[in-house]
């Protein structure tokens, strides 16, 4: 497989009830019922991937995988990757330790209950992290995640330990063999489409998302040789008539500009493979901060 000219991900996150609960903190039957408009969109999405005969990551709630446990599966069953979202789509920068833990933990046991899945990667709710967050992928097994957003195009290998303060200069830390596929707010369609009373305008017309996805894309394949595109979408938003049709389009041309359609999964190994982390730290030293000094260091 030639990923040279680009790879395109197809990414959805199916929070189903979740992201209402957790995130918005809803009590409101009518709010969360958006939620369930998931299921919806979710069969449009798989006929349109079974279409285009490409594969995508979703990643899913634990919340969501008890309540449609059997969808899961199918999701699983037609060679999707399926990645930890979580327990309730809780923001993990608002977690203690103890909580964020119980929170890894009761996501896996529902992936493995839903479909017998070990996921590999992580996508936290909202992109945020907590101080714990990357100690917690690190023990819990986890080999990439797709959350931060120090890169567009290009997967980079994350750091921890940096120290940051208002009064004294950013301190980095050490690079760590834990790969980022980096998203971003401006590949992801609830900024743009999903209306939320007093929180969200949303309800872009779809050309209006099109025009920027693509452009993005565009904009990939003529300066970022062997870029990765990285587009997150929800079934919730992206599976109403018009957007499912607007999403029909992009994967069109995205496929006529040559490009393969992968994984996160199969990204994030061949970037193992093909960029062991010393020799990429000694390619990247504004990334690896002080994973590059101390190296210099010894050297010296």
């Amino acid at each position: 497989m030639d990923s040279s000219r680009g790879t395109v991900c197809l990414t959805f996150d199916f929070d189903g009830m979740s992201i209402w609960i957790g995130s918005f903190k809803s009590n409101n039957p009518s709010m969360i019922s958006r939620g369930e408009f998931a299921t919806v969109g979710l069969f449009r999405i798989l006929a349109l991937l079974e279409k285009h005969e490409v594969p995508a990551t979703f990643f899913i709630p634990g919340h969501t995988a008890w309540a449609w446990p059997d969808l899961v599966k199918q999701i699983a069953d037609a060679g999707h990757e399926i990645g930890h979202h979580g327990w309730v789509h809780e923001n993990p920068a608002m977690l203690e330790l103890e909580a964020e833990r119980e929170v890894m933990e009761r996501g896996f046991e529902a992936l493995d209950h839903a479909a017998g899945i070990r996921p590999v990667g992580y996508r936290s709710a909202a992109w945020d992290f907590s101080p714990n967050t990357i100690d917690l992928l690190q023990e819990y097994g986890l080999t990439y995640s797709s959350s931060c957003m120090a890169n567009d195009f290009y997967p980079y290998y994350l750091r921890k330990g940096d120290k940051w303060s208002q009064t004294e200069p950013y301190r980095f830390g050490e690079l760590i063999d834990l790969v980022e596929i980096p998203p971003s707010w401006g590949l992801d369609d609830f900024p743009p489409l999903e209306y939320v009373w007093g929180a969200n305008t949303g309800l872009n017309t779809p050309s209006a998302v099109e025009e920027l996805w693509r452009t993005e894309f565009d904009y990939m394949i003529e300066n970022c040789p062997g870029g990765v595109y990285n587009l997150t979408c929800h079934p919730q938003f992206i599976g109403r008539g018009s957007r499912i049709a607007m999403l029909d389009r992009l994967v069109t041309h995205f496929a006529e500009n040559g490009v393969v359609f992968e994984r996160l999964r199969d990204v994030s190994a061949r970037f193992r493979e093909t960029n062991p982390l010393a020799e990429w730290a000694a390619k990247n030293p504004h990334r690896a901060g002080a994973t590059a000094r101390n190296a210099a260091v010894v050297a010296g």
